[in-house]
């Protein structure tokens, strides 16, 4: 199985990959599929249920909302954010939604959108669609399981992974840390040269690198938009956005600090990371890296590098994805990005392990350095629980990323000072982390039901 750049790194929508970018992609795909099987124009009536974490956390999240908008046609790379409220208003007022932009049907926000709290067998995050005609005969019934990352899969895709997983022809498959510093070792590469190699096999290698550099150019504008935009968070808590603020008070230090000074140069990793999840928590368009919770974290380290380091040149851009995605896709073969799957060590803790490869892979580590760098701060962020006051992806989200993108910049450095050599290996990090995952309870698993989502409210 191979995880591409771009299966972990995707444009968005906040606040949620698992919660708001995948079940929008998964009605997409429903009605999508009504049309093929020539059904669209006798739908009548669409039931929603939404399972386990989707039900638990989901009107926080906007998955209700997510769904609304890809069952009316839309994709959340494409959609404009500022589509989506007065989209649901006219829902809620007309009681009634255009399927696919082409169908009206009847709903009933309250009768035919379900919120169950059963956990699914599969993965806790789970919702059926199902769709009716006018004599209520069901048409077609479909389970998604949004798996973390915007990655979406049904009945049949869970089937195929039952089976010898699927290869894609490529010339360095690897499927553990160890493989990977093999291949690395054996051919004289780098881990980003491994990657990219292995993106050669699905497109040319222009279009792998005008992709990276689209990422990144959506990165820089939530940033932009982060540090621009003030005002209250939506979602009730009154959480007040900080990003524009400080980049203010940063402004006014002198260029001298900015450079020499370390705390001062974390303030603006702070910022970055900072100024991306006030836009998720706000429903900003952004990139899943490798989550939207966690998606501050990557810019905003990539962003320190670029913007301060005397060495930056482009082209590290497109280096620092491909030794980041090296170990996503090991983090999410061998365990799991979703929090709800496995806690927030899954998303922050992966996260911050990415950022830290990448950047170590730009300021020259070798491929044992790099993997040194990724173990460092995926290590630290294990047992990270995912309980987000009030189901919303603000409190303790928003700082959470601010600190793992330090984290990462902190790990990045002490393995360039080493060798490479190191007592507990990254593939050894991430057993752990799933292991972990299994043994937490789900009241810490993105359910709001646990640790500061229930300790931070007054009784």
């Amino acid at each position: 199985m191979n995880i591409s750049v771009f299966d972990l790194f995707k444009v968005g929508i906040g606040p949620s990959s698992s919660h708001t970018v995948g079940p929008m992609k998964a009605a997409y795909l429903f009605v999508q599929e009504l049309q093929k099987a020539d059904l669209l124009g006798q739908v009548e009536a669409v039931n929603i249920t939404l399972f386990g974490s989707l039900s638990a956390t989901g009107v926080g999240h906007s998955t209700d909302k997510a769904v609304i908008m890809g069952l009316m046609g839309y994709q959340p790379d494409m959609i404009e954010p500022a589509l989506i409220d007065p989209a649901i208003q006219a829902v809620l007022e007309t009681h009634s939604l255009m399927l696919a932009n082409k169908r009206t049907i009847h709903f009933d926000w309250q009768m035919d959108l379900i919120f169950d709290p059963q956990v699914l067998d599969y993965h806790p995050n789970a919702m059926t669609l199902t769709a009716y005609d006018s004599t209520r005969r069901e048409l077609k019934q479909k389970t998604y399981y949004s798996v973390g990352g915007g990655f979406v899969l049904d009945e049949l895709d869970i089937a195929h992974t039952n089976q010898e997983p699927i290869m894609v022809d490529i010339p360095y498959p690897y499927r553990s840390g160890e493989m990977l510093l093999d291949i690395c070792t054996k051919h004289q590469l780098r881990i980003s040269d491994v990657v990219l190699h292995n993106e050669q096999a699905l497109c040319r290698e222009s279009d792998v690198k005008a992709s990276i550099y689209q990422l990144w150019k959506v990165m820089q504008e939530c940033i932009a938009n982060g540090i621009e935009n003030t005002g209250i968070l939506p979602g009730g808590l009154q959480v007040k956005r900080r990003a524009a603020s400080l980049h203010q008070a940063l402004l006014q230090a002198s260029e001298h600090d900015v450079i020499y000074s370390t705390l001062s140069g974390m303030d603006w990793v702070n910022l970055f990371a900072l100024a991306v999840n006030e836009e998720n928590a706000a429903g900003g368009r952004m990139v899943t890296a490798p989550t939207n919770g966690a998606a501050g974290i990557i810019p905003a380290v990539l962003m320190y590098h670029m913007r301060f380091h005397a060495n930056a040149k482009p082209k590290d851009v497109v280096t620092f994805f491909l030794a980041a995605a090296a170990v996503g896709s090991l983090c999410k073969m061998n365990a799991s990005i979703s929090g709800a799957e496995v806690g927030c060590q899954g998303e922050v803790g992966s996260a911050s392990a990415m950022a830290a490869a990448g950047l170590a892979e730009v300021l020259g580590g070798t491929p044992e350095q790099v993997e040194n760098a990724a173990e460092i701060a995926l290590e630290h962020n294990l047992g990270l629980t995912c309980d987000p006051v009030g189901g919303l992806v603000q409190v303790p989200c928003i700082e959470r990323n601010a600190i793992a993108a330090v984290k990462s910049i902190n790990a990045a450095n002490m393995a360039l000072r080493g060798d490479g050599q190191h007592f507990i290996s990254l593939d050894k990090v991430i057993r752990t982390m799933r292991d972990t995952g299994r043994d937490m309870q789900d009241k810490y698993k993105e359910t709001s039901r646990g640790g500061l989502a229930v300790n931070a409210i007054e009784c």
